[in-house]
């Protein structure tokens, strides 16, 4: 990371010195070719890339080419995931292009010109679109989302096919699990458009390719532990909406990522940390246009313990009556009548937080813990403050804290820590007690922590260059960022620096020669400063 920055400012620096000196002129490539346009042409060899050696059997084949991994890894999972892909996208392409045929003048040419949908989505670039490529009038209504959800179909079958899935060294990375997500939404529209079920055949293929880990197992093992469960339907957006609606006050409509959840009406009650609440709502695909509207319920008990129930929306009296008798066992304490109730009402109360979407869970939970965990500190807290002589002591004599007052020292100075990134001196406190006690510092995230801090301040300092107190403060932190005992990045600091030393330090240090104290004060601690941070300061 050092590494990197490092070599990103000695270009950044090359470039200025080029420009500035001209030495050279800065073009990019279309503006050269525009100012110099081709005098030959020349054919590419077929089948070639630049970054192997093979031709293209990077993408296709165990031709040795890869980014790394374990000893005896080969890409061997190239050949049979590419068979699997290959399979699903020919085994779809005619039914696609029969049904296909019923919306476009020219399925094929439809899906090329899709990009420009892609590049603009708002309902009006997809109605000319679709006035352009429809082979008669303009599709509406459900004939409109099937005519999209054959394009999205198309356009996974394309993007299955990406570089980076088949460029690095193993089945299981993150990109090539990727183009399996690809294949799981191509198969999921089939099944959805075209009626056709691939599922079975494709994972038979799939389980032909085997990842190095043995512990990944097969493409098979991958789709059906990663991608099956991710598969995203309207009832799950919709469950999704009314799990997450408790924790947080979402806009009428409400964007769930690519999804619009517009709320129809709804009710909570409350009872100490438990919750109850029901409503109806109408989620709508901002890719196809599908939409269906559903009722829902949800029980939360104030911990991690939360159970709901989703169904397209169904009888107006029985929602009424749901909301009426829920309410009331929940009023009375009744809980078990209150999951009873929701039973009945949808069949299967069978959502929970594990049902929200990936992104959402660790920022839900880290709500809902946030009460224990004050609890938890407040434990570890007494025992530190109780016990903080008694473990001075110790260390004292030279023996071994026990491992309660060692775990509660840790805990309670790396929280401290994290609050008082802002004050150099309350740390300077903090990690000399750490040291004295002789505890573990979560390097990591302090360093984080204090790096944003010090971000913070030169960013005022961006608003505010002339402000000596400033520059004092940002001093002290950076003069405490070089004695902790773990790496910050300066990199911001210090080109803040270098900017100020060409803007704001020539007229600063003219002031301080016509005898400005002020001036003069400044330019002092911008000179420490620079000397801090490894800047030369003339």
């Amino acid at each position: 990371g050092h590494l990197a920055i490092a070599v990103m400012v000695a270009l950044s620096y090359a470039l200025h010195y080029i420009e500035t000196h001209g030495l050279a002129l800065l073009t990019n490539y279309g503006e050269y070719l525009e100012s110099h346009p081709p005098k030959h042409e020349v054919e590419i060899v077929e089948n070639t890339s630049w970054s192997c050696a093979h031709g293209i059997e990077r993408w296709r084949a165990d031709c040795g080419c890869h980014t790394g991994g374990g000893p005896g890894w080969t890409q061997s999972w190239r050949a049979p995931l590419r068979q699997a892909l290959d399979w699903l996208r020919d085994e779809l392409a005619p039914v696609w292009e029969r049904e296909a045929k019923g919306f476009f003048a020219d399925p094929w040419g439809a899906r090329d010109a899709y990009v420009e949908v892609l590049l603009d989505r708002s309902p009006a670039s997809v109605d000319a679109f679709l006035g352009r490529v429809s082979a008669g009038p303009v599709p509406a209504g459900e004939r409109r989302v099937r005519a999209l959800k054959l394009l999205e179909l198309q356009r996974h079958a394309q993007l299955m096919y990406t570089s980076c899935g088949w460029f690095f060294n193993d089945l299981a990375g993150i990109e090539t699990v990727q183009i399996l997500r690809y294949a799981g939404r191509v198969a999921q529209i089939a099944r959805e458009v075209l009626r056709v079920t691939v599922e079975p055949e494709l994972l038979r293929l799939l389980g032909r390719a085997k990842s190095n880990v043995p512990a990944a197992g097969s493409g098979r093992d991958l789709y059906e532990r990663i991608v099956r469960p991710s598969v995203v339907d309207l009832p799950q957006v919709a469950a999704h909406y009314a799990v997450s609606a408790l924790f947080e006050d979402y806009p009428n409509p409400a964007p769930i990522y690519c999804f619009s959840v517009e709320r129809e009406n709804g009710r909570t009650f409350r009872a100490g940390r438990a919750r109850l609440a029901a409503g109806r709502v109408r989620v709508t695909s901002g890719l196809t246009g599908k939409t269906g509207a559903f009722a829902f319920g949800v029980l939360h008990f104030g911990d991690h313990n939360l159970n709901a129930g989703v169904i397209h929306d169904g009888d107006p009296e029985a929602y009424a009556l749901l909301i009426a008798e829920a309410g009331g066992a929940f009023e009375d304490g009744d809980l078990p009548q209150v999951i009873r109730l929701l039973d009945r009402y949808f069949g299967d109360v069978s959502y929970s937080l594990k049902s929200l979407f990936r992104d959402e869970q660790r920022r839900i939970l880290d709500r809902i813990l946030a009460a224990t965990l004050a609890e938890v500190e407040d434990e570890f807290r007494h025992v530190y403050e109780q016990q903080a002589p008694l473990m001075r002591f110790l260390k004292t004599l030279g023996s071994p804290l026990p491992r309660a007052f060692a775990a509660a020292a840790e805990f309670v100075l790396n929280v401290d820590l994290r609050r008082a990134v802002s004050d150099p001196e309350e740390v300077q406190r903090l990690l000399a007690e750490q040291a004295l006690l002789g505890v573990e510092l979560e390097g990591q995230e302090l360093s984080y922590a204090l790096g944003q801090a010090l971000d913070a301040l030169v960013d005022r300092l961006r608003d505010q260059p002339d402000d000596p107190d400033l520059l004092r403060r940002i001093g002290a932190m950076v003069a405490l960022v070089r004695s902790a005992p773990f790496d910050v990045d300066l990199w911001r600091a210090q080109n803040r620096c270098y900017e100020l030393l060409r803007t704001v330090y020539p007229e600063q240090s003219g002031k301080a020669g016509e005898g400005d104290a002020a001036a003069a004060e400044w330019v002092c601690r911008f000179r420490q400063l620079g000397e801090r941070l490894a800047v030369r300061v003339g």
